[in-house]
């Protein structure tokens, strides 16, 4: 029922955000050097990895910049040993960081959805250096679809703590339902509009 929910939700999303679409596609290029969008390898259903589709919002040599970050700074390699978050991201644009801001980054992994390597609702995909942090946990991150939207995005988000985030996703897996994931998604859009947890 939830892919059924997933697939009659995202079909008229995409048409909906197609001009907003094309329209950040033209930016990100006119901004800075790169490609539209950043294909990022992540851990999904069953602890399949899959190209999670984001606008890209960060340098294209965002990787060598973090190294030299971490190396230099010890407070920064503190932070992103603690959540794999930079706070203040050097590797970020400016227009990356109001996309990231109003989550409209995230837009293309309605793609993602019908697809079907992500949902609308679920866990937010994690990259395979973060499946240590679930532990034993770490079942129940796999026995649902990621979700562009989830009990972590309507708690606060970056507001909160990893392990809190953790547990908000075992707590959706346990309880997944159609009344669950109906009212994430309503809550989803105040969440965004008040950009709350956003970085």
């Amino acid at each position: 029922m939830i892919r059924l929910l997933d697939i009659g939700l995202a079909i008229p999303l995409i048409i909906f955000f197609a001009p907003l679409l094309i329209f950040i596609m033209i930016l990100v290029r006119s901004s800075s050097k790169g490609p539209a969008l950043y294909l990022h390898k992540r851990v999904g259903y069953h602890g399949e990895t899959f190209s999670c589709f984001k606008f890209r919002t960060m340098t294209i040599d965002a990787d060598v910049r973090l190294a030299r970050l971490l190396e230099q700074d010890p407070i920064a390699r503190t932070e992103w040993m603690f959540d794999h978050k930079l706070r203040h991201d050097p590797r970020v644009t400016p227009l990356g960081r109001f996309l990231r801001r109003s989550s409209i980054d995230e837009l293309p992994q309605l793609f993602n959805v019908l697809q079907g390597t992500m949902s609308l609702v679920g866990p937010r995909p994690i990259v395979s250096a973060e499946i240590a942090r679930y532990g034993r946990h770490f079942s129940h991150y796999t026995a649902v679809r990621p979700g562009i939207t989830g009990l972590w995005q309507v708690s606060g988000r970056n507001n909160t703590s990893y392990r809190r985030r953790v547990a908000l996703d075992v707590v959706y897996a346990r309880r997944k339902s159609v009344k669950l994931y109906g009212r994430i998604v309503m809550l989803t859009v105040p969440a965004v509009l008040l950009q709350r947890g956003s970085c």
